[in-house]
This record gives C-alpha cells, structure tokens and sequence, in this order.
C-alpha cells in the first residue's frame, strides 16, 4: 500500500494533469456512487402546511438581492468544473440556463485557467452568458500556500466577468486526492491579507464536508461578505477521490471511510447564520430541491446552492438546464404558498417542525 507523506510539497501540477482530473471527476460523480455516508439533517424538519394560506399562489415574490445582484429566486447553480471541452460544454449549458432563470452561478476551481490561460473558455462566465445576474468565481484557499495570490487570482475573476469570488476550503478532499495538496498553516493570516486586494465581494465556502461552529467563528473574523456551508450529506468528495486514488492504497481505503466525515448541511447553516450575524448564507450540500432550499433558508440561510442535480441536466442541454431550474422555483414558490408565506423574508420565519433527531438538540 502506498501512502503520500503530507508534510511533502508536491510538484506543480501542470495543464494536462489538470484537464485528466477535471474530466474524470465529471466521469465519477455521474457514474459512481458519490453520496455521503450521513445525511444532510434537512430531512428532519418539516415546514408547517397552512391549509389555509390566505394568499393567492400570484401573491409569492421569491426575488432576492445577492452581493447587490437582483435574482428571480434565492438559487444559485453550485461550484461544480472547468478546465476541459467536456466542462466547458456544462458550464455554457449552466450558465445560459441561469440567465434565462434569473439565478446566479458559482464556477468551478479557477485553479486550471490560473495554470493555462488558454483553458479560461472552458469556465464559460459572462462571454457565454452576458445576461447572467450573478456570477462567483472561485480558487482554493490552500492555493496560497502554494504561491498563487491577488494579482493571479483577479486576472481570473476578470477574464470570467465574475462579480465575487469564493475561496473554497477543502481539508479533506486534498489529503485525499492522489495530487492534493496538503499545506493548510498560515492560511487564516493570508487570507486576512489577501480579501482586500481582491476587490470584490470575497465569500468563503467547504466543498462537502461542512462548516463547524468553531470554524464559523474563525472565519467570520475575517473581512468576509459571506460564507456557504456546504455540508455533508451531498456529494462526498473524500469517496470522489477514493475512486481516483489507486486501489490498495491508504487514500482510497480512508476516503471511503470518511465519507461521512464532517458537518450535515442543515447544522452548518445554523452555525454560520450565528457567526456571521447579517452577512450573506449560501445552504448547500445535498439540496435536491426547492423544498430543500425553503428548509435551508428557514434555518438561516439567505439562497440555497444546487449542484449534482443541474450537473446531471448539463450533461444533456441548456434547455435540460432551464427545465430542473423552473422545477426548482415553481416548487419553492408552491411550497411558499402552502406555508402561507409571500416572500422570502417571511420564509426566514415560518415554524419548522423538528424530527427526533434535532429535538433533543
């Protein structure tokens, strides 16, 4: 068995590593089963059913402002790919479909266009979709550890027309992923010094495995506009990268053993709503519909953030695209007007119905 020394620094990664991974993590999620050993914990509340609404299903105005972007509904297409044809085909069929729907997109890990600009097509952004409300780019936090910092990553943002950027925090992906890079020290204090030099709204986001109450308040410490949860219960990808990782070795036996590793969705919001006082809440990591959405934001979050169900759609079109995302908001809308609420503000009130498994919390 084989086992990478995590105090090592590994090699620059060069474009054509990168691209192969892209392409095969694309292969895995829609092929293998990637979902988390835990569940996202939004099952267990219930929103409260009024069979007497007192409002018409017209009166329900689901429209939002994020990072001061106007949006049809609180939903954002999560981070997902970039870097290869095959992601830039998705990200082109995500990013029109969210124009056409009036929601906001997050790009993949820029990390590929940083190495090779010639694959910044491949992230598709405002060149494929002029008209897209909100766009977020997105480079990995431990990247700057690894010599990537504000001049590199605002070329990137703007050769997308990004109108913020998250930094995604991936501990347990990366410890392991065959390539990951491991080197997380230091990062709260260049984090500090690198949020204002970005110039624009700079959020920070897990990939899967949660935000902790005790990581919420460390990062709220920090000049943030915002936080996403990204808890477990979704996509693992400690499992992704077991299945990368080669088959007897002590990677791919941990990854799937860690599978369940982390923080569910649905105590993540609530930790970062606490933390982060009135900052933007992104809820995801495992939402699979709009009644998941409504849960997230009546526990704390402000929009609610899909991936593999809009991943699944871009696979096939843009206008596989646009009909998950109008499933999503008429089904949010629906489940507004039989809790008897008229918009989202009054969503982030409605009486949530606790199972077993939080009442005792």
């Amino acid at each position: 068995m084989t086992v990478k020394d995590p105090r090592s620094t590994p090699p620059a990664e060069g474009a054509t590593a990168l691209v192969h991974r892209k392409d095969h993590h694309i292969d895995i999620c829609l092929q293998q089963d990637v979902g988390s050993a835990r569940s996202t914990g939004l099952g267990g509340y219930a929103i409260e059913y009024d069979a007497l609404p007192e409002i018409d299903l017209a009166d329900v105005d689901l429209a939002v402002t994020v990072l001061g972007r106007p949006l049809r509904a609180p939903i954002l297409i999560g981070a997902m790919t970039g870097g290869t044809e095959r992601a830039g085909a998705i990200n082109r069929n995500l990013a029109r479909a969210a124009a056409r729907t009036g929601v906001g997109m997050a790009l993949g890990s820029q990390r590929a266009m940083i190495v090779d600009p010639s694959l910044t097509a491949t992230f598709a952004g405002r060149e494929a979709a002029p008209e897209l409300p909100l766009l977020i780019g997105n480079v990995g936090a431990v990247q700057l550890n690894y010599g990537v910092g504000a001049v590199a990553i605002r070329a990137a943002l703007e050769a997308v027309g990004a109108d913020a950027v998250n930094l995604h925090l991936n501990a347990l992906q990366e410890a392991i992923q065959p390539e990951g890079d491991t080197r997380f020290s230091g990062l709260h204090a260049r984090m500090t010094a690198l949020i204002p030099e970005l110039r624009v709204p700079v959020l920070v986001k897990e990939v899967g495995a949660g935000i902790s109450r005790r990581a919420a308040e460390k990062l709220a410490l920090l000049p943030l506009a915002g936080v996403e949860s990204a808890g477990v219960g979704g996509t693992s990808w400690a499992k992704v990268e077991s299945f990368r990782a080669p088959g007897n070795s002590v990677q791919a036996e941990v990854g799937r053993r860690l599978a369940g590793f982390g923080i569910p969705t649905a105590d993540s919001i609530r930790h970062c709503r606490e933390a982060f006082g009135d900052r933007l809440v992104i809820g995801s990591g495992g939402l699979r519909s709009g009644y998941d959405v409504a849960v997230a934001i009546a526990l704390g979050a402000d929009v609610g953030a899909l991936a593999k169900p809009l991943l699944e759609a871009a696979e096939l079109s843009e206008d596989a695209c646009v009909h998950a995302l109008e499933t999503l908001i008429y089904e949010l809308r629906v489940v507004c007007f039989c809790a008897g609420v008229r918009n989202i503000r009054e969503l982030r009130t409605v009486r949530l119905i606790a199972g077993p498994e939080h009442q005792s919390r």
